[in-house]
């Protein structure tokens, strides 16, 4: 099995929501989860070159390549139960096109979802699979 961490927004509730999702959809446990504030995640970020300053992206690292914003919606996407996967044939719209709309929520979801004062803390039960 390939390692695969998705870094997320800790303070954003679209985004912690979404983890949740994830964790609901994943029963084998194929993601493994770290927020972008974490120092896992500045050295993930640092060694890519990747600016971690006003990163609006969900993040995906799946064997050691980093993918960002609908390329990373997909590809975990892809790998969730029920009919999730089905969506993963929308990776042949261009990324641009993609990307747009990805960075259409990105841009406004502090204002339609909120955010937090904290990031996440998991319950006992996911705390296995966060990284610090």
């Amino acid at each position: 099995m390939s390692e695969q961490v998705v870094l997320f927004d800790g303070v954003c509730k679209l985004c912690n929501a979404s983890v949740k999702f994830i964790i609901r959809h994943d029963p084998k446990a194929h993601f493994q989860f770290a927020t972008l504030q974490s120092e896992f995640a500045r050295r993930i970020l640092i060694s890519d070159g990747i600016s971690s300053e006003n990163l609006e992206s969900l993040i995906l690292i799946e064997n050691g390549i980093v993918f960002k914003k609908s390329d990373a919606a997909l590809k975990i996407a892809r790998k969730l139960n029920g009919l999730w996967p089905v969506f993963y044939v929308l990776i042949i719209i261009p990324k641009p096109i993609r990307d747009f709309f990805y960075n259409l929520v990105a841009r406004y979801r502090y204002r339609i979802f909120g955010r937090k004062n904290t990031c996440m803390i998991p319950g006992k039960d996911m705390m296995k699979r966060f990284i610090e």
